[in-house]
């Protein structure tokens, strides 16, 4: 379901109603009649629906994790707000950039439309910007030559449930890599790599207007080494924070992670 074009066209359908009436057919109506029912529902829903249509398309837009990816950074279940200005506003359902407001830092957690299916939002972290040299050997990466730093923070221990659905491979270390100035928490597993990609072994190096993203659970994560890279024309915004952290309705929310940062 496009909710964008639904609010867009319900926008449009209930304001050129109500401008309507305004104009033309509230002029032949006598004052003992009754504004149709139409006309009513229209005048009340124009606004709210064009309200919700501005700020999800230009201010920000809650999305929810579906997968185990981005852990420990996002769980299954946390709700987050994106900031939909961060890298340029974008017209609603096009999603043609028309205004110039910033671009992606490295380490940023962003959301983008899936390169093979545009249809699905996915989520990961920016590694790699355009004219970067990237390569990940030894569960390592490596960026314009040099080896990002990494510490190893220890085991970790995943919840009940992650463990019952093996979001998180058996023996996974948490360990603290640094992007540059920035320092996020990723997994690590003993085993020997999976995830990895001759091409990216080697080296590649980022093309303008393109962006390389892997999941922080970097065993367990289907991303850029697989499919490839993120056109900037694909990208959504920026995470800020989860709202609300929910995995299902027979379990219980998770109130400490509500207003946590996304870093």
């Amino acid at each position: 379901m496009n909710l964008a074009l639904i609010l867009v066209i319900g926008s449009f359908v209930t304001g050129l109603v109500w401008a309507l009436d305004r104009l033309w057919w509230a002029r032949s109506r006598s004052a003992e009649d009754h504004e149709p029912t139409i006309v009513e529902w229209c005048r009340a829903f124009f606004p709210v629906l064009l309200i919700v249509l501005i700020l999800r398309s230009f201010i920000a837009e809650p999305f929810r994790i579906p997968s185990a990816s981005m852990m420990p950074t996002l769980l299954v279940g946390d709700f987050i707000l994106v900031n939909k200005f961060a890298y340029g506003l974008r017209l609603p359902v096009l999603e043609t950039r028309f205004l110039d407001l910033g671009s992606p830092d490295r380490g940023d957690v962003a959301v983008f439309r899936y390169p093979p299916n545009p249809r699905k939002d996915y989520i990961k972290r920016v590694i790699g910007l355009p004219g970067d040299q990237v390569a990940y050997r030894g569960k390592t990466l490596y960026i314009n030559g040099e080896a990002v730093a990494q510490e190893v923070v220890g085991p970790f221990e995943p919840r009940d449930v992650d463990r019952r659905r093996d979001r998180v491979l058996p023996g996974s270390v948490l360990m603290k890599e640094t992007l540059g100035e920035q320092a996020h928490e990723i997994l690590v597993s003993p085993r020997p790599a999976t995830m990895e990609s001759q091409e990216l072994e080697a080296g590649i190096v980022i093309p303008e207007g393109e962006y390389l993203m892997i999941g922080d659970n970097r065993d367990n994560s289907l991303d850029g080494r697989h499919w490839g890279l993120v056109p900037e024309d694909h990208l959504r915004g920026r995470a800020m924070f989860v709202w609300l952290s929910w995995e299902a309705f027979n379990a219980s929310p998770q109130w400490g992670r509500i207003g946590q940062a996304i870093n």
